[in-house]
């Protein structure tokens, strides 16, 4: 008889390389433990709207931060959720792995690789899917709290930011994290477990 497998929701902003690390970490953990992912976008640029942040992180959140996350839901609403991870795929390996830019022409390549009409690209620049995102957004925050990022992941009644790690475990390794992290944020009262990030993205 199969295991069913419980459905794992996950928030991520396309730009964000520790979402994106997470990400491949969860798809590890579809191969040896019974989870099925589920995708959802959130958006740095609703993130920190009102925040302190430097001017140039500023310049790219009033623009090139919302092209993605745009582009994102349009694909989910015209193909769905597994399209959508498709897409995300698609977009982060051009992002991070192949350090492309952060442009439309980015995006617009990372529709045409997974068979994404075209004209999805207009979505980019136009507000028309921003009060989706925005509750696609806040879906995922309202679980943890809005002094985290990206990336949640959400399963059953336990919501929590992360993991935060590099590179993406692999294999039974990835499962053995996963065992880890479910124990300890579906532990009551527990709230944080964290020490400085001594190394960068690494992406494989």
């Amino acid at each position: 008889m199969t295991q069913e497998r419980i459905p794992v929701d996950l928030w991520f902003d396309p730009l964000c390389p520790w979402a994106w690390i997470t990400s491949r970490w969860l798809l590890e953990v579809e191969k040896v433990r019974p989870v099925r992912p589920r995708w959802h976008v959130m958006s740095l640029a609703v993130l920190n709207e009102g925040k302190d942040v430097p001017e140039e992180y500023r310049k790219m959140l009033a623009t090139e931060a919302w092209w993605g996350v745009r582009v994102a839901v349009a694909v989910e609403q015209r193909s769905g959720n597994e399209e959508l991870g498709r897409f995300y795929t698609a977009l982060g390996t051009r992002l991070h792995n192949r350090r492309e830019p952060r442009s439309l022409e980015t995006i617009a390549a990372a529709l045409a690789d997974v068979g994404q009409p075209a004209d999805l690209i207009e979505a980019a620049e136009s507000t028309d899917y921003d009060e989706a995102l925005r509750k696609s957004h806040h879906d995922g925050m309202d679980r943890v709290g809005q002094e985290v990022g990206t990336p949640v992941i959400a399963v059953e009644d336990v919501a929590f930011f992360g993991p935060v790690v590099s590179p993406a475990p692999r294999g039974e390794a990835a499962g053995r994290l996963w065992d880890g992290v479910l124990l300890v944020a579906g532990t009551d009262g527990f709230f944080e477990l964290k020490r400085s990030r001594t190394r960068d993205p690494i992406f494989d």
